[in-house]
């Protein structure tokens, strides 16, 4: 067994515990196993949702076990948590299909071979929670929970000073659900340990106190639980992490393409960087502070944040497809886009503005690259557009045109790129799409 609290520490992921003089003597007398649980409210997960899953991934590495659980039964229901007005309700089907999902996300960061002690499982509270029945809730469970302290719980307090939003006894009852699973999985796996970001500190709390309760017939060895939560990530600038100008970026694709995923990172700020690389990557403490020795003395080639952008990438989506995103780059700074594939191709340019025109314009002669240029804003006019020919800053997919024949140049069927597009940038940075129809 190995320190996952020091490790936690040093890499910032370390909020608070429920007990700190206790807890580390606990996780080292024996594997200990965790659990962490995941909101079935998408296909998919965020980038947010990756520092749990790091979590648990430590968690692993130390010796310990780790249970993943789907929220099947409280996404049926919604954790208020962080939010201002009433969750919109999902149907079973909606939820299952989520939870069905998402499983296969957790394979990236853990282990799941039933051969090890330590091996990570998934389980779904809907196993349980959907085949309680109200009077026993209530009469087991619900009698442990004090109205008064639930109703100073963030969520539900700043909910009930605003009357028009107010909330209702569904979102309400989230706690005593979210209590409910660790005292479950306490009873039936042996999971002393719930794992989570720093707002729920208080659904923790309310769970250990929960096990407590219902189990002090029991040794008090038996009748314990323990919390961990990470800070939630911030942006050295201020700004939401893990949301883009394109919107929220997303662990799998097609929501967020492994390019986009890529550039995410490799755009983290000079002050950000060193802490991504400890939350969000495996990298060992000598070697980040490395990187970080060698960014301070050269921080224009942005090796912390391409060596981020290589680890995350690869951890979420496999090597092929960081060396695809890094041919893309290197096509797209001085290489062939032509050589891109289609995937790839509309992925470097979802972003790029774009325009539609009329497929049979290319053919015979085709359409003057003059014309085009003022049609997409590139030029604000045909004569400007001249101008730019005429000094060799257009380029036609990625080949810069020789400025003597740039002028009458045309574009033609022969210029689309897999049936359907044709680039044209305007100095170094200044893409537009055109696609043809």
């Amino acid at each position: 067994m190995t320190d996952v609290l020091q490790e936690l520490r040093w890499r910032g992921l370390l909020h608070q515990t429920t007990a700190d003089e206790a807890l580390p003597a606990f996780l080292a007398e024996d594997m200990r196993t965790c659990y962490c649980g995941f909101d079935p409210t998408a296909e998919s997960l965020t980038i947010g949702n990756l520092v749990p899953m790091m979590l648990l991934a430590h968690w692993q590495r130390a010796g310990h076990r780790p249970i993943v659980l789907m929220g099947g039964g409280t996404g049926l229901i919604g954790d208020p948590s962080g939010k201002e007005a009433e969750r919109s309700l999902r149907t079973r089907e909606v939820v299952e299909a989520n939870v069905a999902a998402q499983r296969k996300i957790f394979g990236a960061v853990l282990d799941f071979d039933s051969g090890a002690p330590n091996a990570a499982t998934i389980v779904n509270n809907a196993d349980w929670l959907c085949d309680l029945r109200l009077i026993d809730v209530l009469r087991d469970v619900g009698k442990h929970f004090s109205v008064n302290v639930m109703i100073q719980k963030d969520s539900v307090r700043e909910r009930l000073h605003n009357r028009e939003q107010g909330i209702s006894y569904t979102e309400f009852s989230y706690m005593i659900l979210q209590a409910y699973d660790f005292l479950h999985l306490r009873r039936t796996q042996d999971c002393t340990v719930q794992l989570a970001g720093s707002d729920q500190y208080g659904n923790i709390v309310a769970g250990i106190d929960l096990i407590r309760r219902s189990m002090q017939r029991e040794p008090e060895r038996v009748a314990r639980g323990f919390g961990i939560t990470a800070p939630l990530v911030t942006k050295a600038d201020g700004t939401k992490f893990g949301k883009t100008e394109s919107g929220v970026v997303w662990l799998t694709a097609p929501q967020t393409s492994p390019w986009a995923f890529y550039q995410f990172w490799l755009n983290a700020s000079d002050e950000d960087a060193g802490k991504f690389l400890r939350f969000f990557t495996f990298l060992g403490r000598e070697e980040i502070e490395a990187l970080e020795r060698r960014h301070a003395a050269a921080a224009h080639e942005r090796e912390a944040q391409r060596v981020l952008a290589q680890q995350v990438t690869a951890m979420m989506h496999g090597n092929d497809e960081v060396k695809r995103v890094e041919a893309a780059a290197a096509a797209l700074f001085g290489g062939d886009i032509r050589e891109l594939d289609e995937a790839m191709l509309e992925a470097v340019f979802a972003d790029v503005a774009s325009s539609q025109h009329a497929r049979p314009a290319l053919d015979g002669d085709g359409i003057a690259v003059v014309e085009v240029l003022a049609e997409t804003g590139l030029a604000a006019s045909k004569r400007e557009a001249r101008q730019f020919l005429s000094s060799g800053s257009i380029s036609v997919n990625g080949q810069k045109l020789p400025p003597n024949t740039a002028a009458a140049r045309m574009l033609v069927a022969d210029d689309l790129l897999h049936g359907r597009t044709i680039l044209l940038r305007r100095g170094k940075k200044a893409w537009h799409c055109t696609r043809w129809q």
